[in-house]
């Protein structure tokens, strides 16, 4: 599906990720489909990634960057700032040029792609005209085995996504939130369109989610960002309690700290009602719905192997 028709653009964050940028780099000057625009912003770093990406600008002419200024990482609301000013590029830029993209992706530094992921990606967009927004698998690499990330099917990951441009536009790209990606698929979903993950095709992430700035920092703005998206006080009790079964043990308490102590500052929560609502009233009963399935088809799965067991 090397249709030259169907042209995307990228925005990736980076943040003093030196280690990782260049691999990533590779990653998409490898794919069978390469973008016609790629937006790198760097987010003020202070180590060698403003050289890193100065030498990718030379070697691939698709590649541009912005640079905003120096100051802590912030992997809260900050990080819909810094991408919805590679987005604010990234338009101005193609009309500039004259050119035309389908599609809107984000691709973060800690992340490596398989050749095939944007093509596979629009390929599955190209099946079904009602998705907005789509991602892979998310991997991680242990030894030379490769092990997909236990995370639920309808949940996307959003370091490595891609949407349709006019979903995109009409959810009017990654609201200033905690989990900005999170709540465009919120967004995307009430407004009618589908989303998808295809676990086969491949995203390794070279970090574990949530540590960029240590596990107990990321757990703890993770439910930070409960609190502000209006997540019910049981499902969230519910999570951090299931987290507390994790390793390392305390990410299950940062992660209800950071919900708890919101609650207790009296921290403002999203101003967008619908999205209140669809967390507060309907996000535990997808989660219920989605586990009832696992637990009856795994049921099913049980009993048709002790049936094939009989008839032998």
């Amino acid at each position: 599906m090397k249709n030259p028709n169907y042209k995307y653009i990228i925005i990736s964050p980076v943040k003093n990720e030196e280690k990782n940028l260049p691999n990533l780099i590779q990653s998409v000057a490898n794919q069978t489909v390469k973008p016609i625009l790629w937006i790198i912003v760097d987010d003020g770093s202070v180590d060698n990634t403003p050289n890193i990406i100065r030498e990718a600008q030379k070697k691939y002419k698709w590649i541009k960057s912005i640079r905003l200024g120096e100051h802590p990482r912030d992997i809260g609301m900050h990080y819909a700032y810094v991408f919805n000013k590679g987005v604010e590029f990234a338009i101005e830029f193609c009309k500039m040029y004259g050119i035309h993209y389908d599609y809107i992706g984000i691709l973060d530094a800690d992340m490596v792609i398989e050749p095939k992921f944007f093509e596979k990606l629009i390929n599955e967009f190209e099946k079904n005209p009602k998705l907005g927004v789509a991602c892979g698998g998310l991997y991680n690499k242990i030894g030379n085995t490769l092990v997909l990330e236990k995370i639920r099917e309808d949940i996307l990951i959003g370091s490595a996504k891609l949407w349709r441009r006019a979903c995109f536009e009409e959810i009017k790209g990654l609201p200033i939130s905690y989990s900005p990606d999170v709540v465009a698929d919120v967004i995307a979903k009430l407004r009618g369109w589908e989303t998808g993950m295809f676990r086969e095709i491949k995203a390794i992430q070279v970090r574990r989610i949530s540590s960029a700035e240590g596990l107990w920092k990321g757990y703890k703005i993770q439910g930070e960002s409960a609190y502000f998206r209006n997540y019910h006080p049981l499902f969230v009790i519910a999570k951090g309690l299931r987290y507390l079964f994790k390793r390392p043990y305390y990410i299950g308490i940062a992660y209800l700290y950071g919900y708890f102590s919101s609650l207790i500052r009296g921290m403002e929560k999203i101003d967008n009602k619908e999205v209140r609502d669809y967390y507060y009233r309907e996000k535990h009963k997808e989660a219920i719905r989605y586990y009832t399935f696992l637990l009856f088809r795994k049921k099913r799965d049980e009993k048709g192997q002790k049936s094939a067991r009989k008839f032998k």
